[in-house]
C-alpha cells in the first residue's frame, strides 16, 4: 500500500532553515508527481511545492518563491523541501501527497514552528 513517511520539522527562529523528507513507498516513486502543502491552524491546507517526475520542473506558492526548494531523489523514493529564510506565517503543518489514479495520499504530516 501507498505510504509516505515524513521527517524533519521541528522548532526553528525566524530566519532560520529546515529541510524536511518524504520516504515514499508501496508505488513507483518516480512516475509520479509530488507536492507539499501546508496547513496552519485555522486554515486551509495549502499547495506549496509542486515538482515533476524527474525533477526538471518545478512550481511554488508566491508566499513561498525564493525561500522554499523542492526537489527529490528518485534512487531513493524520497521528496525535499528545503526552507529558508523562515517566517512566523510558515508556522503550518506541513505534509506531502502523490495523486494515484484520482486518489490523494497523504503523509501523516510534521509540524514547523517558526518562533524566537
Amino acid at each position: 500500500q501507498v505510504q509516505l513517511v515524513e521527517s524533519g520539522g521541528g522548532l526553528v527562529q525566524p530566519g532560520g532553515s529546515l529541510r524536511l523528507s518524504c520516504v515514499a513507498s508501496g508505488f513507483t516513486f518516480s512516475s509520479y508527481v509530488m507536492r507539499w502543502y501546508r496547513q496552519a491552524p485555522g486554515k486551509e491546507r495549502d499547495m506549496v511545492a509542486t515538482i515533476s517526475t524527474t525533477g526538471v520542473w518545478k512550481n511554488y506558492a508566491d508566499s513561498v518563491k525564493g525561500r522554499f526548494t523542492i526537489s527529490r531523489d528518485n534512487s531513493k523514493n524520497t521528496v525535499y523541501l528545503q526552507m529558508n529564510s523562515l517566517k512566523p506565517e510558515d508556522t503550518a503543518v506541513y505534509y506531502c501527497k502523490v495523486q494515484r489514479f484520482s486518489n490523494d495520499y497523504w503523509g501523516q504530516g510534521n509540524q514547523v514552528t517558526v518562533s524566537s
